[in-house]
């Protein structure tokens, strides 16, 4: 039994991190064709039919690009950055439930890596240590401007990691587990038990501080890919440059699936729907509202979204904390 448990727990490792960066590596087609629809262009066109082979166009670019090293940087960490940016954003999904169980056979498959009973806190501890890849990539890089984008994404990365903690913590007083799977089956009694109805205001923060951790617009002050050098990447090319890009988008599709775990009930039925395609249909929902935020709104300047942070979303997840506490007493 121990020797089929670490087989298939080799299993869904090896599946989750292959299916999902190739989802992620399709995501920046999708993405670019949304942007193009909603920017009244047609994105990308030319390679293959709609511009489906773009990505593969990519992919090729990506490794055949030269690997440069800049002569001045600390060579370990230059190359240890992108590797702990890219790790990271899989190891996070060891956690999360992804699909209601099912049977092959006589053997029930859970679709989760490992259901630890602290789920969430281990999505946020492996989150956080995310950080020390844009660190690294700014210390690392011998250039002022590396150095300067690393000074922000740190500033701003535990920054909103201070927000997310925070709202979450009125949600799980109701439940009283840390567990994913435990916060499903707290939403299993129709569409009114979604937490997103007793706690609004805890997805609102969560949600903005998931745009901000994730560098998505209008919160890219990370990499901000629009000011002539690139922040923390500006010194990185190839393949190097593609597993930060590849490490954001796996992130994106884990905070979809934990918004969706967590405030809109998870993998559980929805009406008529299946729970395995109603937690499909809410992460691509997800997704699509990130993209459609990167084309409707401008970039905001960092001092603006520090003060949003401290002055306004941080008393507010104090607020709804407390009065959560209330209520939960009377």
């Amino acid at each position: 039994m121990v020797t089929l448990y670490i087989i298939e727990t080799i299993i869904k490792a090896i599946l989750v991190v292959a299916v999902l960066a190739g989802i992620a590596g399709f995501l920046t087609y999708v993405e670019r064709k949304v942007l193009g629809i909603m920017q009244r262009r047609l994105g990308p066109m030319y390679v293959g039919p709609y511009g489906v082979l773009q990505i593969l166009a990519d992919g090729i670019k990506l490794f055949c690009k030269e690997d440069i090293i800049p002569s001045t940087s600390n060579r370990f960490l230059f190359m240890l950055a992108p590797l702990i940016s890219a790790s990271t954003a899989f190891i996070a999904m060891a956690s999360v439930p992804f699909f209601p169980e099912f049977s092959i056979g006589e053997h029930v498959v859970r679709p989760i890596i490992s259901d630890i009973n602290i789920g969430i806190l281990f999505v946020l501890g492996v989150g956080a240590i995310g950080v020390y890849g844009p660190l690294l990539a700014g210390l690392s890089s011998g250039s002022k401007y590396s150095l300067l984008g690393a000074a922000r994404a740190t500033i701003q990365l535990l920054s909103f990691e201070v927000i997310s903690g925070l709202s979450l913590l009125a949600p799980l007083m109701l439940v009283g587990s840390l567990s994913l799977v435990d916060i499903n089956n707290y939403q299993s009694n129709g569409i009114l038990s979604w937490l997103f109805f007793s706690q609004p205001l805890a997805f609102l923060l969560f949600m903005i501080a998931g745009y901000a951790e994730l560098n998505r617009t209008p919160f890219d002050l990370l990499e901000h890919e629009a000011e002539v050098v690139a922040g923390f990447a500006t010194e990185y090319s190839g393949m190097r440059w593609g597993m930060f890009f590849i490490g954001e988008y796996a992130n994106m599709i884990t905070l979809a699936f934990l918004v969706s775990i967590i405030f809109f009930g998870g993998f559980n039925s929805w009406g008529f729907i299946p729970g395995g395609l109603a937690i499909v249909i809410k992460v691509l929902f997800f997704i699509f509202l990130f993209m459609w935020a990167r084309a409707a709104y401008p970039h905001i300047r960092p001092d603006q979204l520090m003060w949003v942070c401290w002055k306004i979303l941080m008393p507010l997840a104090v607020l709804n904390i407390l009065i959560t506490g209330i209520v939960l007493v009377i």
